[in-house]
């Protein structure tokens, strides 16, 4: 199956997803047709932060209409921020769009994790993944989250990651599992990868990325789309 990936949001988590995507499909013995479209991460976090979904999924729609001229046989978004839009994406996609929190939300269920720490946009985790979470609950950091917002999408448009905002993150994380309850703290922004790869935080992490490439890899090995 040809994958549609809209990337760019931003570079770095795209550059990942290829990355995991690709060796994941040779693992399996197989070969990855995929297109990838380059959207304009400024223009997605000035539509998050100002909550225009439909906006935003307008202009997700006209890159996925470009996937479908290049061949490929459904969509996916490579930022867990990008979702806030899904639904309004969803209802107008040229294409079927593949969800990054649906996964997610199995793997928490199979593993039995009853809360979870969310990491990601101020809006991600104010609304607890925009309140597409269905089997786990899920907690936000204590304090601003606009300002731990903020520094997430400077890592994201930035694509590095400095000692001062990896502490910021890591604090983050720790808070969610000493005083909130949490089982495991979720990098619920692609770009996290950033600022937690290669360093022990010192609580168990999840990265969202890993679940939806394995359901990416499994869709590219396969002839048609799951009903």
């Amino acid at each position: 199956m040809h994958l549609g990936l809209i990337g760019g949001i931003g570079v770095a988590a795209s550059l990942v997803y290829y990355q995991r995507l690709a060796a994941r499909v040779k693992a399996q013995g197989g070969v990855l047709h995929m297109t990838l479209a380059h959207a304009d991460i400024d223009e997605l976090i000035a539509n998050n932060v100002n909550w225009r979904p439909q906006a935003q999924a307008d202009i997700f729609a006209a890159h996925i209409a470009r996937l479908k001229n290049a061949g490929a046989d459904c969509a996916a978004l490579t930022s867990l921020g990008a979702h806030f839009c899904f639904p309004e994406l969803q209802a107008i996609s040229p294409l079927p769009l593949v969800s990054a929190i649906a996964p997610l939300d199995s793997h928490f269920a199979a593993q039995g994790l009853k809360r979870v720490g969310l990491l990601g946009t101020a809006n991600l985790m104010r609304t607890r993944l925009f309140g597409q979470l269905v089997k786990t609950e899920a907690v936000a950091p204590a304090g601003d989250l606009e300002a731990l917002g903020q520094t997430y999408q400077d890592v994201a448009v930035a694509g590095t990651c400095t000692e001062a905002q990896r502490t910021a993150f890591f604090a983050a994380g720790l808070e969610m599992m000493e005083r909130q309850g949490a089982e495991a703290v979720v990098l619920a922004g692609t770009d996290l990868n950033l600022a937690f790869d290669g360093h022990d935080p010192g609580f168990p992490v999840i990265d969202a990325l890993d679940g939806h490439v394995d359901m990416l890899a499994r869709l590219a090995m396969a002839t048609t789309l799951p009903s």
